[in-house]
């Protein structure tokens, strides 16, 4: 199937490992030239690396989107690098805190808001002119399970719920544009350096075994692929009546009927 996005522009934040690493490897499968940030030079190294044995025009911006002072910076390297861009995929996320909230402070709070929801608002400000003035534009926000029902810390269940309702919002106010938003909700996602993965390693056999009976209908964790491959969908033509949508990615694990 064709997606019809060769040769777009692409920003992939936190795309050097995990699940922006597979969207940005998927982005560019299918022509797409692909910007990624991170924060750290050797690993954005390895997979502009990898981006560009597949042809991608790509580049890596060592970038921190947490810290709302250096994402107007991030976005003027990759226009200037690479091009406009076409296609935004805000990926970062994480928490600040696993407190529950007689114990979280204000700052752990407000900073899980910074990694996951206030840095890809602001990549969303900076980019939707361009997108406009094409009467063309993808934006796709990685949320959580967590963001549409209960599970997770107090913080990050509260940023991904946010980041759900910023994302439907945007959509209908640019859906007349040509301008596309969605997000995408995954599930228990097992990938390299992960949560999930040093979940696994760090404990017993017994406790992975019964945290996979009672929370994972098929049986394992996820993988990245499926995410990555969701993302390049969505950023495609073939998407093109799909916006204010969240889709799941999680093989049976959230219990919401909505």
């Amino acid at each position: 199937m064709d997606l019809g996005i060769t040769g777009k522009v692409a920003l992939v934040t936190g795309g050097s490992r995990g699940l922006g690493l597979q969207c940005a490897l998927s982005l560019a499968r299918e022509g797409v030239n692909v910007a990624i940030c991170g924060r750290t030079q050797a690993t954005l190294d390895k997979t502009v690396d990898e981006l560009k044995s597949m042809g991608s025009r790509s580049m890596g911006v060592v970038a921190d989107v947490s810290d709302l002072s250096a994402v107007d910076s991030l976005h003027r390297q990759v226009v200037d690098g690479v091009g406009a861009i076409d296609i935004l995929v805000n990926n970062v996320g994480g928490s600040r805190s696993n407190f529950d909230i007689l114990e979280i402070s204000l700052d752990d709070f407000r900073g899980t808001f910074d990694l996951n929801l206030f840095g890809g608002f602001q990549l969303m400000k900076l980019t939707i002119p361009h997108m406009r003035d094409q009467k063309w534009g993808r934006i796709i926000n990685i949320a959580s399970i967590w963001g549409r029902e209960h599970g997770g810390n107090i913080s990050y269940m509260s940023a991904k719920a946010a980041l759900i309702g910023a994302t439907k919002h945007a959509a209908l106010t640019l859906v007349k544009d040509g301008v596309l938003v969605n997000s995408i909700a995954p599930g228990s996602i097992s990938h390299p350096d992960g949560g999930w993965e040093r979940f696994q390693n760090d404990s017993t056999p017994e406790v992975v075994e019964s945290f996979i009976e009672h929370n994972l209908p098929a049986g394992r964790f996820g993988w990245p692929e499926p995410v990555g491959d969701t993302v390049a969908f969505l950023a495609s033509e073939r998407a093109s009546m799909i916006t204010g949508a969240c889709l799941l990615i999680d093989a049976g694990q959230s219990k919401s009927m909505i």
